[in-house]
This record gives C-alpha cells, structure tokens and sequence, in this order.
C-alpha cells in the first residue's frame, strides 16, 4: 500500500494550520475586553461578564468536540470542518449584528461561535495521525500551531495594524467592536471551508514510505492498541491525564483573559504609583501601558503556536509523560512570580511568552498522550472526552481572575491579581506530580 498513489500528506498539514487560523478566534478574545469593560463607553461590561462570554466559547468548545469526534466517521471529516467553519462564521456575524449587549454577545460568540470550534478542531488532529502515525508530537503540533498564531492575527490587526480595527472600522453603521466581529465571521468561514477541502482520510491499510509500525506486543507500541471510548473512561489513566489538562491548561487560559488588564494594572501602578483615575497622568499612562500589555498579548499568542510546535517535537525524541512534566513545572514556576514579573514591561513580555510557550504544548502533548495510550485509530473519538478538561478549566481559569478583580473594583493596587496567579501555579505543579504517576494502560479488548 505504501506506493499506492495518494495525496500529499502535507497538504492536510497545510489544510489544518489554515483551519486553525480561524479558529484561534477565540483567543483573540482579550483585544475586546478593554472596549466592553469601559466605564462611560458603550458597553460597560463587568470583568466577569467579559470573562463570562470566554469561558462560555471555550466550554462549548469543548463539550460539542466531544459530539464532533464520536461523529465524524459518520459525517466526514470535510463535512464536519465545513459545518464547524459556517456555524463559527455565522456566529460572529451574528454577533455583529445584533450584539449589543452581555447576553446576546454570550450566545452568538460564547455558544454559537464556541460550538462552531468545537465542530472543527478535532478534524485536523483526527485526519492528522492517521497521515503522520510515525511523527504524531510534530503532526498533533503542526495541526493545531495556526490555533495560537491564529490569535496574533486577529489581535493585532483589530487593536492596532494600520490604528486598530477596533478604533477604524465601521460597517453598515455599527462600531468598531460588532464592525470587526462581523468582518471576522465571514474571514473565518471562508479560511476553514478552503482548508477542509483537504481533511481526507488515508486509503485503508496505506503507510508511511518506510514506516513500519510496530508489534503490538512491543514495549514502544505507543497507539497501537485501541481503546474504545467506555474501555478507556474505565482506565485511571484516562481520569489522571484529564485532571492534569485542566490544571495545566487553567493557568493559560487565565492569563489569556486577563493578561490586558492585568498588564494596564500592573505597568501603571508602577509608573504612577497608584490606579487614582484622577492623577493628572493617568490617561496617558494608561494609552502606554495599554500598548504594552498588548504587544505582550500579541506575543503571547506568537508564542503559543511555537510550543505547540517545539513541544511536539520534542515530545517525540523525549516521551509525552517526561515533556508534561516539564511543561507544567515550568509553567507553574512563572505563574507563580507573574505579579512581580507583570511590573515591568520587559519581564511582562517575557514572562507572557514562557506562558504562552508552555500553554501552547498542551495542544500537542495532550492529543498525542491521547492516542499513544488509547490508541491512533481511536483517537477522534476519544479525544473529546480528554478535551473536556480545556471546558472546565476554560471556566475555571477565567473565571477565578474575574472573581477577583470584580471584587476589587476599585482598589488602588493591582493586588487583586495575585490570589489567582498563585491559586494557578500551584495547579500546574500539582498536574507535574500527577503526570509522573501515569504508566501505558493495560490492553483489554482488541479492536
């Protein structure tokens, strides 16, 4: 089979990073919420009402990605990215149109646009090893990098190439916030209905030239042996490797929500001293540290598509278990100095990329540990159940920063961040503990 006449393999990897370009949307989510949360301006959102229409996007991302990969042999893998690529479209078309308040902004962005994510993520990565089944940490990587570069896209161009979309554009009337969301729906529908053109399976029995897989009995048989969905939500493994996802994945979800606002606090009080509105500097101080924050943002999502590369990689020369490990004890170390770090713009900077880096790996490691220990062929369908714990810490994460700052308001320190920067670095060092314990499960039925 392996000299059959087939598709370029890297032609789906082309097809996934352009897929998840569009996807990244979603965490280009912190470019708007300075615009929401503006007092005196046209939304006057609350912290955690902003916090909340992420955390509802990344839930039902995550909780329709379960439903996506338990069908997508019986839809297709092209039908279903294009679905997940028009409902996400329409979702923030939507949502330009009509969303002028918390609660239509929560359904057309968080459930519509967060659903439509959900349709298409797994296609890419499911598609992706069964292509790459002797490469699967570069392939999970590559296939999902363009979700983090994605993000610095759509950051970057709505707050500040050529001024900031946010600041310039008006459609049909509307302002610079439902402008862009309507621009971007009809962007992100059309780049993953061009991408999903290629999200064909391989030829059954067709291999890699010169790869032979391994025997089943072999003690690097890393995802040959499958696991059905019950057989593996039966394994401890399964529950160990879901638990350390959402400790590690809470502490870089958070600092996506909140590392704009934190960044303003954080680099004016250290200018000014203080968060007084009425020091006569402070509007000015405010414009600069906005733009920092911001180029920490944008890096942060750079940043993130690069781990998801690097950390695949090396997951393939080192094992999945040892290169979680790493990840999350590295993550939790700078999580825990982020409130000193976020006081000067070089360490927020550099400080906001480790995160990133470290955040990134989850989306390559977590999908290869996936299907090297439940198996490659079943890895579509099983690894929605492990991606429901990006869900949960997509509340929790988020959620716990908003708390906090809500609870703050205001305070003339930036203090209320610290409590959820430390609360998210002791998660990721307990999810490195967990990991170690994790060993191949035992075959049971073979299919």
């Amino acid at each position: 089979m392996e000299n059959q006449k087939v598709m370029n393999r890297w032609l789906v990897v082309m097809g996934a990073i352009l897929i998840q370009l569009a996807l990244g949307a979603i965490y280009a989510w912190s470019v708007f919420t300075p615009k929401l949360t503006e007092v005196g301006g046209t939304y006057e959102f609350s912290a955690g009402e902003a916090a909340w229409i992420f955390s509802a996007g990344l839930f039902f991302f995550a909780l329709v990605m379960i439903w996506a990969g338990r069908k997508l042999a019986t839809i297709g893998p092209q039908k279903l990215a294009m679905a997940g690529g028009i409902i996400l479209g329409l979702g923030y078309v939507l949502a330009g149109f009509f969303g002028d308040n918390f609660i239509s902004q929560l359904i057309f962005i968080g459930i519509i646009g967060g659903s439509g994510i959900g349709l298409a993520y797994v296609v890419p990565i499911a598609v992706g090893v069964k292509w790459f089944p002797d490469r699967k940490g570069m392939l999970t990587g590559l296939a999902v990098a363009g979700f983090g570069f994605g993000a610095t896209i759509w950051v970057k161009w709505a707050g500040s190439w050529a001024g900031g979309l946010l600041n310039n554009l008006s459609l049909f009337g509307l302002d610079g916030v439902r402008s862009v969301f309507l621009l971007y729906g009809i962007i992100f529908a059309a780049m993953v209905i061009i991408g999903s053109v290629v999200m064909k399976d391989p030829p059954r029995g067709w291999l890699p030239k010169g790869y032979t897989p391994p025997e089943k009995n072999a003690a690097k048989a890393s995802g040959e042996i499958n696991f059905n969905t019950p057989e593996m939500l039966k394994t401890p493994q399964f529950y160990m490797l879901f638990i350390t996802f959402v400790f590690s994945a809470l502490a870089g979800l958070m600092v996506i929500y909140c590392i704009k606002l934190f960044g303003i606090d954080a680099l004016t009080y250290t200018k000014l001293g203080s968060l007084n509105p009425t020091h006569p500097e402070f509007n000015e101080t405010i414009r600069w540290a906005s733009s920092a924050a911001g180029t920490a943002m944008a890096i942060y999502a750079i940043l993130n598509g690069l781990g998801r590369i690097v950390w695949g990689v090396l997951s393939d020369k080192i094992g999945r278990k040892r290169s979680i490990f790493l990840m999350c004890l590295l993550q939790g170390i700078i999580m825990l100095a982020l409130y000193k770090l976020g006081a000067n713009t070089l360490t927020l900077i550099i400080a906001a990329s480790v995160i990133g880096f470290n955040f990134g790996g989850n989306f390559a490691l977590f999908p290869a540990a996936t299907a090297d220990f439940f198996g490659n062929k079943t890895v579509g369908k099983n690894y929605g159940f492990v991606f429901f714990a990006y869900g949960i810490a997509g509340i929790a994460g988020p959620q716990i920063a908003g708390l906090f700052k809500d609870a703050a308001s205001g305070a003339d320190t930036p203090s209320a961040w610290l409590t959820p920067f430390i609360i998210a670095g002791v998660a990721c060092i307990l999810g490195a503990l967990i990991i170690l314990f994790i060993k191949t499960p035992k075959p049971v039925t073979q299919h």
